[in-house]
């Protein structure tokens, strides 16, 4: 059975773990073996047996209710939970991140928060009582970025940016959250002068400077072609 983390690193002391594919309900809404669902987790957790947790994020989120059980379960594990953005945790990945013990980010990784946006096929009432569903929704993610908000950042705020679907860089997310931002990853080693390297080597640095903004654009259209069925952040 695929598990949710991809273990790279295990030791007595500690695991290293990978959320790096989207998150859907249970197996049967899996259509490629990087997204997971919380029965992995839960059995993952369990193997881990206490252990530290580094947790590593990349992922344009999925399916709301399944990252709010994997939020919870991370939340109840007993060990030290030290959660890294390494290039976007987007809609209810971006809450999943807040269930370590600390947030680390780099300047240049992001993390993207929304309204929940869902389908619903029915009559008047039908549709009323999603609405609610969705509001209920939005209330309990709330929370969560509340609980991690900087001192001085309001809900209401916090409120307009899911409305505004909002992107912060490791910077930006640090003025409104309890996050730990690092020095943005290095690309290419400082060069002096370069116009002294072969063209190849220049445009080999010119891709590499073009790199964050291409993926932060590739995340925005994965979002957009998201085609999940039910509630998703």
């Amino acid at each position: 059975m695929t598990k949710f983390f991809e273990v790279k690193n295990k030791t007595d002391k500690s695991f290293d773990l990978y959320f790096y594919g989207d998150i859907v309900k249970d197996s049967l809404y899996k259509w490629t073996d990087e997204e997971k669902c919380p029965k992995e987790v839960s059995e993952l957790l369990n193997e881990a047996n206490g252990r530290d947790l580094n947790i590593f994020i990349n992922s344009d989120g999925g399916s709301v209710t399944a990252g709010l059980a994997i939020y919870h379960q991370l939340k109840r594990y007993e060990g030290n939970k030290t959660v890294y953005i390494d290039g976007l945790g987007a809609s209810i990945a971006s809450v999943i991140a807040f269930a370590g013990d600390k947030l680390i980010m780099p300047e240049n990784t992001y993390l993207m928060i929304h309204k929940p946006h869902g389908a619903v096929l029915g009559n008047a009432d039908d549709c009323r009582r999603y609405a609610e569903l969705l509001d209920g929704i939005e209330e309990t993610i709330l929370n969560i970025y509340e609980e991690h908000a900087k001192e001085g950042v309001s809900r209401e705020q916090i409120k307009e940016m899911l409305k505004d679907e909002t992107w912060l860089n490791g910077n930006q997310a640090g003025e409104i959250f309890n996050v730990e931002v690092t020095e943005e990853n290095k690309a290419v080693a400082y060069l002096a002068d370069e116009n002294k390297l072969p063209q190849e080597a220049k445009n080999e640095i010119n891709k590499k400077r073009q790199t964050n903004e291409a993926e932060l654009s590739k995340a925005k259209l994965n979002l957009l072609r998201h085609k999940k069925i039910g509630v998703t952040k």
